[in-house]
């Protein structure tokens, strides 16, 4: 074991490979910045480009572009409200409240030394948890993958600080209709599509999130009470680092929710920031803090999304199948450079697990230091007046839809999810949850259909499934305790005893 470690360290130390991952870690991260740049099209573009290099050269590479997009997200997300990637959605939550407090800075400091730390750790958990993790993950079926959608919706309610936790789930629940638009993935019938042919194939992602977040803003921006350039604090590096390290217990605990996130195969890194961005603020003595610039919400969501990027590897390097979107296109890259994930890779290249945890340490901590370089000139946008920087971020948000298909029908879409990010701003509703249920309506669709087809109509094995019987406690705990009835109890219990 450490002689395949100390390899896979003088195979990235090499200046070729170390200058290749300089690169693409550093391009990972501009096209995280970037809205409508995802990790996937990043990994995507880049392996093409790596058929002719050296297989260590472009393994390096590959998992280095994977780690700069993902912690890329963040600074927009905190900068202007428009997550780069939707791994970073729940970073905004309290990342841009920060920054119009005058902490920009501090944010993403604190973000990407978090992000650099859930990596770490998931590359830890990648060494020494493989076996374990994917045998709980294979006991997953069709049902369990439903309550998992499920668990998502029921945690809308924590995601906003404003009025009730009845806006949470009926923005959820919004987000869940619209991703039933498009062809079923069961039998392949239109749903909600009104003869329109581009809408067969669902709406994408990316317009959605851009719309929902982004457009908003454009529109605040303009009005007389909010033309004031936002001030920047000047922060000391040690002071936002030492926040992080301070935080210690929620670094673990969201690495670990991510990294479990991560194994799951079809979740996703946005999931997992959402899940422990939900887990901290729960478990927070000041959860009326969290959406109005909590640091814990920063530190938590980029913990769980980058940690959930090891999580996502463990299934690739165990049974050759991806556990997110990016790392789906990672496999097929590894495919194309003659390495053969699955059950037999330990006994055809058992050095093959150790060159991806070295190689992601060791982008994790380049994406820190690339990270806070770029930040140095990005936190001046917010020295910008927004009549001028708006409109830039408008022509952005139209590139970054139009590149996802080459498509002006998603550059409609945005403008028309646009639309409902305003209204649900004016009304008071949370785009966020909105958001997370796009995401998770696909699979609470195909899985709980599946589940049904298997049991010939019947809900009776979801209640026979250790698993899904302890989502549905999970659900039920989290619905009860939104609705107050915990703190109605303990006020109960403490009048009693005073009587």
């Amino acid at each position: 074991m450490s002689d395949y470690l100390l390899d896979a360290l003088a195979t990235v130390t090499e200046p070729l490979n170390f200058a290749v991952l300089i690169l693409a870690t550093f391009v990972g991260l501009v096209m995280g910045i970037l809205p409508g740049l995802s990790a996937t099209m990043a990994i995507a573009l880049l392996a093409g480009l790596t058929f002719g290099l050296p297989t260590d050269t472009a393994l390096i590479s590959l998992l280095a572009i994977y780690v700069g997009s993902i912690s890329g997200g963040a600074q927009t997300a905190i900068l202007l409200n428009i997550p780069g990637t939707p791994a970073s959605a729940a970073t905004a939550v309290d990342g841009f409240p920060m920054a119009r407090q005058g902490k920009a800075g501090s944010a993403i400091l604190m973000a990407i030394t978090a992000s650099a730390l859930g990596t770490v750790i998931s590359v830890i958990f990648l060494l020494t948890l493989t076996p374990l993790l994917t045998r709980a993950a294979l006991n997953f079926g069709a049902w369990e993958f439903f309550l998992l959608a499920a668990f998502g919706i029921a945690i809308c309610g924590t995601l906003t600080a404003r009025d009730h936790a009845l806006k949470g789930w009926i923005a959820g629940f919004l987000g869940l209709f619209v991703a039933q638009i498009g062809l079923d993935p069961i039998g392949a019938e239109p749903r909600f599509v009104f003869g329109n042919v581009n809408l067969m194939g669902g709406i994408q992602l990316i317009p959605i999130m851009i719309g929902l977040f982004g457009f908003p803003e454009i529109v605040k921006a303009f009005r007389k009470s909010d033309h004031v350039p936002l001030k920047v604090v000047k922060v000391k590096v040690g002071d936002a680092v030492g926040a992080v390290f301070r935080s210690s217990s929620t670094v673990l605990r969201s690495s670990a929710i991510g990294t479990g996130v991560g194994i799951i195969p079809g979740v996703g890194e946005d999931v997992g920031g959402w899940l422990s961005y939900a887990a901290t603020k729960g478990l927070s003595k000041d959860s009326e803090s969290f959406g109005k610039g909590n640091k814990l919400g920063v530190i938590s969501a980029e913990s769980g999304n980058n940690a959930a990027i090891g999580g996502a590897l463990i299934p690739i390097l165990s049974l050759a199948v991806p556990g997110s979107a990016p790392a789906a296109v990672l496999l097929a890259a590894f495919l194309m450079h003659g390495y053969r994930p699955g059950p037999l890779l330990t006994r055809e290249s058992p050095e093959f697990v150790f060159e991806v945890a070295v190689y992601l340490a060791v982008s994790a901590v380049a994406m820190w230091f690339l990270a806070l370089l770029v930040m140095k000139l990005s936190v001046r946008v917010l020295g910008l007046r927004k009549e001028i920087l708006m409109p830039v971020i408008y022509v952005l948000a139209v590139v970054g839809s139009y590149l996802i298909n080459y498509s002006l029908f998603d550059v409609r879409m945005m403008l028309v999810f646009g639309l409902v990010g305003l209204f649900l701003y004016e009304f008071g509703f949370p785009a966020a949850p909105f958001l997370l249920g796009v995401i998770l309506g696909p699979m609470a669709d195909s899985n709980l259909r599946r589940a049904l087809i298997l049991s010939e109509g019947s809900w009776l094995p979801m209640f026979q499934r250790p698993i899904s019987l302890m989502f549905l406690g999970l659900i039920v705990i989290i619905f009860v305790a939104q609705l107050g009835a915990f703190g109605k109890i303990k006020k109960l219990v403490s009048s009693g005893k005073g009587k």
